[in-house]
């Protein structure tokens, strides 16, 4: 393929590709209504084209016809009287026959008529009117070819376009007949006005009327997109959730109606299975309640036993004592596993918890105090404002919360880690709670956080976390090295408590992590800016 070729194909893939990739951006009705445009104007471009082809070649064949017998009559009178018809009389005197000038029986006004004497021009005359025939304009009738057929000149001496046809007489002469194209010309651009104003009002008129035509036809497929957005809009995660009503006028007999049909049935199914979701994960919740309920009274038992039995007053073996140890050690793992899991069936049941004044301030410096002395490796450093900060909850479960992310930054962290706890509370100008993306990926800092709310953040120079954990990172057994975690003791519950009881606070905890930085941050409503929790139950 040459280069030329290469670069033809190249535009019309070009230009393909981008008439493609404007209808693409346009909407179903955009679309259509520009279908039904273009279409319209290319069956009015058609129609037009060959009406204009149609009148033109009609017109033309009638004017050739009129030529043709203007040309025997120039022809006959010629040859009847003889000689070169008369010129005009203020060239020189007539000449004795006049009857082949201009005023030649029959011949329609405007008439020309000329005779050439070896490829010049002797005569040439205008019916019923004044003939100053030009130099250029004579040669361009000496080039006129001799064949009978009729051609179209240009004679601006002679006030115009013509439609010439040139014969030899029989003396030799050449003798050119012709009729004005001006009358015709007007009629062929009167018949193109007329039809770009008729076809520009229908086009017009389409792209009005279809426009609404278009908005009718589509208003069932509006309403199928309602219905779409507003289940979007619910919490399909978790929970009970009540699916929007169906959408409304779903004829079968129609494609929309159709698709609002599958739409329908397909929101039956889902509504099916989020109930079946619901149902099982209550029945889990309440099996974990119970369990972890029952499982108490043994746990405790079994450690008191232990207890005891350490208490012996003789000496015991040492692989007794051990195992002893160990007994009463995984006796406190599994009970405090059994209080997380007891603890999260009771947030999710929607247990009320405490209402009273909490100082997030205090709060944070004892938390800083525990985790230094727990984990003394590690750098701890605060970030408190002047004034305390207080919010409404329930201060046992805040305090669990701050241990827990203070526990896991001390666990999951290598020893130099620098943490920062960080609390201040966000000005007037803060973003509404509305404007807040949901979430918990991205970070919510002051200048971002809700008008009258609190942040309490947890800060890192550590690894960070692996990027395919932040989705599931506040999900429960969530571990990122299962067997490190497990031999530290952690159960995987932390982060999920956190988040169960930020969201029992009507709060909410983010996370960002990068390699050097990792931050938890969490926003509540501070005093005074909301009235008392609200009781789930």
């Amino acid at each position: 393929m040459s280069d030329a070729a290469r670069t033809r194909r190249r535009g019309a893939d070009g230009a393909r590709a981008g008439f493609g990739g404007w209808l693409a951006g346009r909407t179903l009705r955009g679309r259509l209504i520009a279908g039904l445009v273009s279409l319209l104007a290319v069956a009015c471009a058609c129609v037009g084209l060959v009406t204009y082809l149609a009148l033109r070649g009609f017109l033309f064949h009638q004017l050739d016809a009129q030529l043709s017998a203007a040309k025997a009559r120039y022809v006959g009178c010629v040859q009847n009287f003889g000689g070169p018809p008369p010129r005009d009389p203020d060239d020189g005197p007539p000449p004795s026959d006049p009857q082949c000038g201009n005023e030649i029986p029959g011949q329609a006004a405007g008439t020309f008529s000329a005779r050439l004497v070896k490829y010049t021009v002797a005569s040439a005359n205008i019916e019923a009117g004044r003939c100053d025939l030009s130099a250029t304009d004579a040669a361009v009738l000496a080039r006129l070819p001799i064949n009978g057929r009729p051609y179209d000149r240009d004679l601006p001496s002679a006030y115009g376009e013509y439609r010439l046809v040139a014969v030899r007489a029989s003396d030799g002469d050449v003798l050119v007949t012709g009729l004005p194209l001006g009358e015709l010309q007007t009629t062929l651009h009167s018949v193109e006005v007329a039809e770009i104003v008729v076809f520009s009002a229908a086009l017009l008129l389409t792209g009005i009327i279809g426009t609404g035509w278009v908005r009718l036809s589509l208003r069932p497929l509006r309403r199928v997109t309602a219905t779409a957005a507003e289940v979007t809009r619910l919490p399909l995660g978790t929970g009970e959730v009540a699916l929007p009503n169906r959408v409304p006028d779903a004829d079968p007999r129609t494609e929309v109606g159709q698709l609002g049909v599958a739409f329908n049935r397909m929101l039956g199914h889902v509504e099916s299975a989020l109930a079946r979701r619901h149902a099982s994960e209550a029945r889990l919740r309440g099996f974990a309640a119970d369990a972890s309920h029952e499982l108490r009274t043994p746990l405790a038992a079994i450690r008191g036993y232990a207890e005891l039995a350490r208490r012996h007053p003789g000496p015991l073996p040492d692989d007794v004592a051990h195992a002893l140890g160990r007994v009463e050690s995984e006796a406190a793992r599994m009970s405090g596993l059994v209080d997380d899991l007891l603890l999260l069936a009771r947030l999710d049941a929607g247990r009320p918890l405490a209402d009273e004044p909490v100082d997030l301030t205090r709060l944070a410096i004892d938390a800083a105090s525990d985790a230094r002395a727990a984990a003394p490796s590690h750098r701890w450093q605060l970030d408190l404002p002047g004034q305390p900060v207080v919010v409404r909850g329930d201060e046992h479960r805040l305090r669990q919360v701050l241990a827990n992310l203070l526990s896991n930054a001390g666990r999951h962290t290598p020893p130099g880690t620098t943490v920062t706890i960080a609390l201040s509370q966000a000005s007037s100008g803060g973003a509404r709670r509305d404007e807040v993306a949901p979430g918990r990926k991205g970070t919510l800092g002051p200048e971002r956080a809700p008008a009258g709310s609190a942040v309490l953040s947890v800060t890192d120079d550590g690894p960070g976390i692996p990027a395919e954990l932040l989705p599931e990172l506040f999900e429960r057994f969530v571990r990122g090295d299962s067997s490190r975690s497990r031999a530290a003791g952690s159960t995987g519950l932390g982060l999920a408590i956190v988040d169960a009881v930020v969201a029992a606070h009507r709060g909410r905890v983010e996370v960002t992590s990068e390699p050097g930085r990792t931050a938890f941050v969490i926003t509540l409503p501070i005093s005074g800016a909301a009235g008392p929790l609200p009781d789930p139950s």
